[in-house]
């Protein structure tokens, strides 16, 4: 697990209401809750816009204790909006997100470009990607910023066949307008994960930046209405997720913000009370992958990339 103990701020009452999820080892079965408890915010991370590489950002005396940069994706690899262990050892995946070529780049633990492939589909708005135990990997094509898509997907593929990409379609049992009120708009998804069996998904909440609602989908390719299991009460919108290697630590990014959830198992994990971390200063923070399990790397859309040790 990671211990993030040169980092963490006390948390300012962050609290987190999930389901009454009965998930016992190898079992997905879950059901929904309503609303999530009130809670008193931690701040936000920047909401900025989007751009490519901007030399300078979030260096030295700007970046919190515990939080160091390692290097910088190399040129070319713009807007870097998801990490992912590569199968290569110390390699990483990431590509970028809508208006990009549907390209992942294999990088080093430094952003250095080692590798490339092109995937067998296009890139409507990809956001996030994880892997299973069996080397398939799960792209999210469900970037939703004005939430009113309806071709949202999870790309399936292997690697070493990108050109042979299987769709797991999905829409949110939840939405009947295209797009909702302003007020509803929480169907933008930035943030996925695989685990047992099944691809779960983190909504960004850009209503109220109050609420992520969880969702998940079978890992199987079809067309499906996601479920919603949960509700996790956090004061950020969140970007990418990440499970460490023991699968004991749930990390949600946010921009310039984190949120840590521990437990020994799945369902305790989500049921958890959040850490809050702080990474103000780093730019615009969109990609987070577990290094080892005391070390977290994070990229961010400017290009930077970052550690954070236990």
């Amino acid at each position: 697990m990671l211990c993030f103990s040169l980092l963490i701020r006390p948390l300012l009452g962050i609290t987190l209401l999930t389901s009454a999820c009965s998930q016992a080892e190898g079992d997905n079965a879950a059901t929904t809750t309503d609303q999530p408890q009130a809670i008193a915010q931690a701040p936000a991370g920047k909401k900025g816009k989007k751009g490519g590489h901007k030399k300078g950002k979030g260096k030295g005396a700007d970046l919190p204790a515990g939080l160091r940069s390692v290097g910088r994706l190399t040129d070319g690899i713009l807007e870097s909006s998801g990490l992912c262990a590569a199968p290569e050892a110390g390699t990483y995946f990431t590509f970028g997100d809508d208006g990009q070529q549907p390209i992942v780049y294999r990088v080093d633990a430094t952003g250095q470009q080692v590798g490339q492939f092109t995937l067998g589909a296009p890139n409507h708005d990809w956001e996030s990607l994880s892997r299973d135990n069996r080397g398939n990997y799960f792209m999210g094509d469900c970037g939703n910023n004005n939430n009113d898509r309806r071709n949202l997907a999870i790309l399936r593929f292997r690697p070493e066949q990108p050109e042979k990409v299987s769709k797991i379609n999905f829409s949110y049992p939840d939405q009947t307008e295209f797009p909702p009120s302003k007020s509803a708009r929480n169907f933008d998804c930035e943030a996925s994960l695989w685990h047992d069996g099944q691809v779960y998904l983190f909504t960004k909440d850009r209503a109220q930046s109050t609420t992520c609602k969880v969702y998940t989908v079978p890992e199987t390719p079809g067309t499906y209405k996601a479920k919603l299991i949960t509700k996790l009460a956090i004061p950020g919108q969140v970007t990418d997720a990440t499970l460490s290697p023991s699968g004991r630590r749930l990390v949600l990014l946010a921009r310039q913000e984190l949120f840590i959830f521990d437990g020994d198992s799945w369902d305790a994990i989500l049921k958890a009370t959040p850490r809050h971390i702080a990474l103000k200063g780093a730019g615009q923070t969109e990609g987070a992958a577990f290094k080892n399990e005391k070390t977290l790397l994070l990229t961010t859309e400017q290009g930077a990339m970052y550690e954070l040790d236990l």
